[in-house]
């Protein structure tokens, strides 16, 4: 699918628990982290059809980050969200994505922390 005009689907809020840190107890206990995600998508091709064929199915999507996310057991946020853009470029074909990963409660007086990466097809090992 390419991109039309900026048209894009998100996914914002997605909550998942996974072993993610390099302190000793972060390697024990599962650790919540949100994700949101930013692909391009053609929506007028879809629009004009009304089909989920025609689009980026968003459900799909999060399945598959929920699923990757889950079964994770990363040190660092960075390598998670890198990791995680990598399985969206190559299983669902979109040309880019912008992975935001926050990691509640991480630092103390703070809501959350974490990275906004974006990644591209250029970006998937050869």
């Amino acid at each position: 699918m390419t991109q039309r005009s900026g048209d894009r689907i998100f996914l914002h809020g997605l909550t998942v628990e996974c072993i993610i840190g390099f302190i000793d107890w972060e390697r024990r206990v599962r650790q919540t982290v949100v994700v949101d995600l930013e692909m391009p998508v053609d929506c007028a091709r879809a629009a004009a059809s009304d089909e989920v064929a025609d689009t980026l199915d968003y459900k799909k999507v999060a399945k598959r980050a929920l699923e990757f996310i889950g079964a994770s057991e990363f040190r660092l946020v960075e390598t998670l969200a890198h990791r995680l853009a990598l399985v969206i470029l190559a299983e669902f074909g979109v040309e880019w994505v912008r992975v935001t990963l926050n990691k509640p409660g991480a630092i103390r007086n703070s809501r959350d922390v974490g990275v906004v990466i974006e990644r591209t097809r250029a970006d998937l090992p050869r």
